[in-house]
């Protein structure tokens, strides 16, 4: 498995200004609320925020996945912010307004960038929210013993099953997809199963970002042992179509290694659960930890 060696980046400085003229038109066009947009230096670089909600207060924290930004969570910051300090993250090694001076190349330097953003925060309770990509680097953080962290949320995540072929031709399809008009991409979406496929401004961003180019580690399975070191209270909503694992297996294994977390099977969504269900996903996130119940659930969501 070949080890990054060198940051991600665009490919030229006129991609990266095309890159960035289209994601402030899709944050123009889909942003909610009033937002702060700030940058805080990381040990591997500069990282965007978009910060909403009250002023004061513990915040949730939302990481999306691979190739996602702050702009993924557009649909949360309202109903979020209304209840906590809300900062949505460009994470870095990822097409967004972070940039990546230092290659990250193990999953500590993933997390290590995450904990300089909560202590440039001030975040000492933060509850901390990934989806895919952003849920590995959300546990990375933790086994790095970053702290400040009171609950963990984590969205269809990685690096608790291999990575598998169906899961590649699905990102592979959905690449492909992603460039194609309105009408054929939104069909492709209900035939393989991405809800994502159906983001219209959002894909504006996924076209003006082919020329990105994404250096980051392949997240490895995490072993039981690992697993149990997590000692935040921790929750896991999981596709029950997810391309990533099989949500059953996934599941019954949490159960037995970690019966203390919450785990839910959401009926009807996939991998891109955060945008096929986010009104759940909100819902759990505000809910938890307060509310958290042992073993294993099955939404009503359809």
């Amino acid at each position: 498995m070949r080890i990054p060696d060198r940051p991600s980046a665009f490919t030229s400085d006129s991609a990266r200004d095309k890159y960035y003229a289209a994601y402030d038109r899709v944050l123009g066009e889909l942003w909610p609320v009033p937002v702060d947009a700030i940058d805080v230096e990381t040990r591997a670089g500069s990282v965007r925020i978009l910060r909403a909600g009250p002023a004061t207060g513990n915040p949730i924290v939302l990481v999306a996945g691979s190739g996602g930004n702050a702009l993924a969570w557009y649909r949360y910051m309202e109903p979020l912010a209304r209840m906590r300090p809300v900062l949505a993250v460009d994470p870095l090694g990822e097409p967004g307004r972070s940039v990546q001076r230092q290659p990250l190349s193990t999953g500590a330097e993933a997390g290590g960038w995450l904990t300089d953003v909560l202590v440039a925060a001030g975040a000492e309770r933060a509850h901390v929210v990934g989806s895919s990509y952003g849920g590995w680097i959300a546990v990375e953080q933790q086994l790095g013993g970053g702290g400040r962290v009171a609950a963990l949320t984590l969205v269809d995540p990685a690096g608790f099953a291999p990575m598998t072929g169906r899961f590649l031709r699905w990102l592979i399809v959905g690449g492909m997809a992603a460039l194609l008009p309105r009408a054929p991409r939104h069909r492709v979406a209900d035939a393989v199963g991405n809800g994502t496929l159906r983001e219209d401004a959002l894909m504006k961003l996924v076209a003006a970002g082919r020329s990105f180019r994404r250096r980051l580690p392949i997240p490895p399975v995490y072993t039981d042992e690992q697993v149990r070191e997590l000692s935040v209270p921790i929750q896991v909503l999981l596709g029950a179509r997810s391309a990533m694992h099989d949500a059953q297996a996934m599941a019954a294994r949490l159960a037995e290694i970690a019966p203390s977390w919450r785990v839910e099977i959401v009926p009807g969504s996939g991998h891109a659960l955060p945008v096929e269900a986010p009104d759940l996903v909100v819902e759990r996130i505000l809910a938890f930890p307060g509310q958290a119940r042992l073993g294993i659930a099955t939404s009503k969501h359809s």
